[in-house]
């Protein structure tokens, strides 16, 4: 009965989403992807003052990133780039617009929306953009949250980043309390045999549920790793640390919720 109401393709990609807690589809708007790709391009050329950068040399620009920044100066070139695009409106429409069809199956219809969309750099072998094995429902995070993540380049082995087993990691966090007095690295030893290094190439878009262990590692590809993530859940769901209107906004919200929520019974009448 679960499934009664979806299409094959929608049966399909439900599926494996519960079984795996992610799944990886075809972006639904490659105009839009190749637009939200150039203005990250060109907003990290103007960060170092590159010059010569060409609209037909875009992926190879940012793939050999490392030759022109160094490790030190990344975290500013980042956070440069990610202020400049979320100043424009346009831009998280048209990121929710790449994967809305695959949003509304996954998580509603009725959205809320992390009010930033994040970007991530990884230069190959470097050590300073590492992310440790985690996942984000322990700091935080709501467990009806989904994450959207956006390579702008191919991203493959550790270029890209890893996911645990579901089943090895609902056994896991089972015992995750043997782990209190150790290192994330402790924890990364013990799941090693059990992560899978998640090949999403340019004009896909991986969908995971964040209440399983995820990290990267150092990118040991020799080229620079470029991707995008944004959290969104379904706005009547319940909230943790992140709340609706400080982390959160609603983008999708329809008029029958919006009527129901202002309504008041008149006076008498619950009584």
């Amino acid at each position: 009965m679960l499934f009664d109401f979806y299409s094959h393709i929608e049966k399909t990609i439900a599926q494996n989403f519960l079984h795996d807690k992610y799944v990886i589809v075809p972006t639904e708007d490659n105009a839009l992807l190749h637009e939200i790709r150039r203005k990250i391009a060109h907003a990290a050329a103007a960060a170092i003052g590159y010059k010569a950068l060409e609209e037909s040399d875009l992926g190879n620009f940012l793939n050999t990133f490392h030759q022109h920044v160094s490790s030190a100066e990344l975290n500013d070139v980042r956070l440069y780039i990610i202020s400049e695009v979320n100043k424009d409106p346009w831009f998280r429409i048209a990121y929710y617009n790449i994967g809305k069809n695959s949003l509304a199956l996954l998580v509603g219809n009725e959205l809320a929306m992390q009010r930033r969309v994040n970007l991530s750099i990884q230069l190959p072998n470097d050590d300073s953009s590492l992310l440790p094995v985690h996942a984000d429902v322990w700091s935080g995070d709501s467990p009806y949250e989904i994450v959207m993540w956006l390579p702008l380049v191919d991203c493959y082995d550790t270029k890209s980043m890893y996911f645990t087993n579901a089943e090895a990691d609902e056994n896991i966090q089972l015992h995750l309390r043997e782990f209190k007095d150790k290192s994330s690295e402790d924890l990364y030893q013990a799941i090693e045999d059990n992560i899978e290094f998640l090949n999403v190439p340019f004009g896909s878009a991986l969908f995971f549920s964040q209440n399983v262990m995820h990290g990267n590692r150092i990118n040991r590809e020799n080229e620079t790793r470029w991707s995008m993530n944004c959290r969104f859940k379904s706005i009547l769901t319940p909230y943790d640390g992140k709340k609706l209107g400080e982390f959160f906004e609603p983008i999708t919200l329809r008029p029958i919720t919006r009527i129901g929520l202002d309504y008041r019974l008149p006076e008498g009448l619950d009584e």
